[in-house]
C-alpha cells in the first residue's frame, strides 16, 4: 500500500507520527535556550546590553520548549496506546517513558527558574540555574537516545 506524501488525513491521523514530529521542537527550543542563557552569562562581564537580550531569547526560548513539550508528552502516550497497542511497559520504552516525563518536567523546571529570575534576580542563585539546565540537557539527551532505538533509528548494524 503506498502513502501519497501530501496526503493530510493520513499525516494527522497515523498512529504515531505526531509524536516523532513534534519531538524536535522542544528539543531544539530547549538546546538553544541553554546555548543563549550561557552565552548571555559569558557576555555579561563585558557587556550588559548583549546579556539582557541574549537572556530574553534564552527566556523565550524556555517558554516555548516548555509549551511544546506539552503535547509531545501527549502524543508519545498516544503512540504508546496506539502504535505498541498499550504493551506492557518495560525495557526501553519504559525508560524513555520515565526520561520522558523527566525532561518535560524540568524543562518546565528551567523555564520556571528562568520566570523567577526575571521576576527577583536577587532570590534564585545563579548556579542553580545553570546546574539545572546542565541537568536536564543530559536527561533530554538520553530520553532522544533512547527514542532513537524505539523508533529503529539507532539500531545497530
Amino acid at each position: 500500500m503506498t502513502v501519497n506524501p501530501f496526503d493530510i488525513k493520513a499525516a494527522l491521523t497515523a498512529r504515531h507520527a505526531q509524536h516523532v514530529v513534534l519531538v524536535h521542537f522542544p528539543i531544539a527550543l530547549f538546546l538553544a535556550g541553554v546555548f543563549f542563557d550561557f552565552a548571555g552569562r559569558w557576555f555579561s562581564k563585558s557587556s550588559e546590553p548583549q546579556k539582557s537580550v541574549l537572556a530574553v531569547v534564552a527566556y523565550y526560548n524556555f517558554c516555548a520548549a516548555a509549551v511544546t513539550s506539552l503535547p509531545v508528552v501527549v502524543t508519545g502516550l498516544l503512540a504508546w496506546r496506539w502504535q505498541l497497542e498499550g504493551q506492557r511497559l518495560k525495557g526501553t520504552l519504559l525508560l524513555h517513558l520515565i526520561f520522558g516525563l523527566g525532561s518535560a518536567i524540568l524543562i518546565c523546571m528551567v523555564w520556571w527558574v528562568q520566570r523567577r529570575t526575571r521576576r527577583m534576580p536577587e532570590r534564585v542563585p545563579s548556579h542553580w540555574g545553570i546546574a539545572l539546565e546542565v541537568f536536564a540537557v543530559l536527561v533530554v539527551a538520553l530520553t532522544g537516545h533512547l527514542g532513537g532505538f524505539l523508533s529503529g533509528v539507532n539500531v545497530g548494524g
